[in-house]
């Protein structure tokens, strides 16, 4: 059984930095687009190497859309970056008629999404990012969970034509995924084989998924670990093979229950195989300002509320065969 460890915590990111350096380097028709944010962003590196494809347009989010959506039309591969809030909710609209109706090739690349946030509170700690752009037609939806992971998503977001949201975060987490493994759009990864009880988790959450699979194993219960990195679109024969052979799942998200990876695996399993399910995520709530992992086991994202969900699903699991 494959063993989980890590030597090293990093902000993801600075993995998406390190990610759009490298695609700059690799291909000129990449550009970078920052709302006065560069800094937070890690984008610091790629202004200081190519100035000339560095565009910062201030705090001017929603013009930052439509500037990126006009540079498709000249061939341009842009890359925005902001907030997570400000990258989704405060331009939605330009979002959708801009970009997704017309899938113009934009990135939109949101950093400090979710309750990881910390201390900049309920305004800023957005939750809603990912169901918002997975309704959007056209859209790709994707949330790593480490560095290494973001790196290589950004990598690979450059090479795929059509708009993409991209979401990463500020804290520093474990780094425990290779390093330099090819990032495949739409291809969940299983971490951990198990036969008990499935848990999908995606972003930072997945290290939790990881700690809380120790735990399990010790009191005798084998979890399935699946990383959903890419929440549209959704790997649904990976959760359908997973849990035809478990019976019941755990989903994990650092997002509101309500429209997020949960959702999209309760459709997948209405429509395909029928199975106890139990989401893990922010329930109909704003967050609030504290430490990045207090909140997390405040609202119940923390690694002993997975355990807990795995259980409970598992009784379900067992009423349903009486």
């Amino acid at each position: 059984m494959t063993k989980y460890t890590f030597t090293e915590k990093k902000d993801t990111r600075s993995g998406f930095g390190e990610g759009l350096l490298e695609v700059g380097k690799k291909n000129d028709k990449v550009v970078a687009l920052c709302a006065d944010l560069t800094g937070s962003l890690k984008m610091n590196a790629f202004q200081k190497e190519f100035p000339e494809r560095f565009f910062q347009v201030g705090i001017a989010e929603a013009n930052m859309m439509g500037l990126a959506a006009g540079m498709t039309i000249g061939g341009k591969i842009p890359f925005t970056g902001t907030f997570a809030n400000f990258s989704t909710g405060r331009v939605y609209d330009q979002i959708r008629q801009s970009i997704a109706y017309s899938e113009k090739n934009v990135k939109i690349c949101a950093s400090h999404a979710g309750l990881t946030l910390g201390e900049d509170g309920a305004t800023h700690q957005i939750l809603e990012d990912m169901g918002m752009m997975k309704m959007l037609p056209n859209m790709t939806v994707i949330n790593p969970c480490d560095f290494n992971q973001t790196k290589a998503a950004t990598i690979a977001i450059a090479e795929h034509h059509g708009p993409v949201y991209l979401r990463f975060g500020r804290p520093s987490v474990p780094i425990f995924t290779p390093e330099n493994e090819k990032f495949e759009i739409g291809k969940a990864i299983k971490f951990i084989e198990g036969s008990d009880v499935s848990i999908f988790a995606t972003g930072h959450l997945l290290w939790h998924a990881i700690e809380a699979e120790a735990i399990l194993r010790e009191k005798g219960i084998s979890a399935e670990i699946i990383n959903i990195h890419t929440i549209k679109p959704l790997d649904v024969k990976a959760i359908i093979d997973s849990v035809g052979k478990t019976g019941c799942a755990v989903s994990a998200e650092e997002h509101q229950i309500n429209g997020g990876l949960g959702d999209s695996i309760a459709q997948a399993l209405c429509r395909n195989l029928p199975a106890p399910l139990e989401v893990i995520g922010v329930n109909d709530q704003f967050g609030e300002s504290g430490k990045p992992m207090d909140l997390l086991d405040k609202y119940g994202l923390g690694t002993d509320n997975i355990v807990a969900a795995a259980e409970k699903v598992m009784s379900r699991k067992q009423l349903q065969k009486i």
